[in-house]
């Protein structure tokens, strides 16, 4: 137990290698990380608004439904 296998040692060479491995490694690490978050965050936007979209399709098509109903009620009461 007191004792590191290989597999402890080759994380810690991983993680050395990482930090340390070159100049601007980490910075441009961090980069990509952002703009994976930036296009994740635009995907989910456009998709609200496409979703919205629908929605007032759907809306408005349900209110047509909604209206041609009532003016068959009215038109067999009349």
């Amino acid at each position: 137990m007191g004792t590191f296998s290989i597999w402890h040692w080759l994380i810690v060479l991983a993680v050395v290698l990482i930090l340390f491995g070159g100049r601007g490694k980490i910075p441009a690490l961090m980069g990509d990380i952002a703009k994976g978050i930036k296009s994740f965050k635009k995907g989910m936007k456009e998709e609200g608004q496409a979703d919205g979209e629908d929605a007032k399709v759907i809306d408005a098509e349900a209110s047509a439904a909604a209206r041609s109903d009532a003016e068959k009620d009215k038109a067999a009461s009349g």
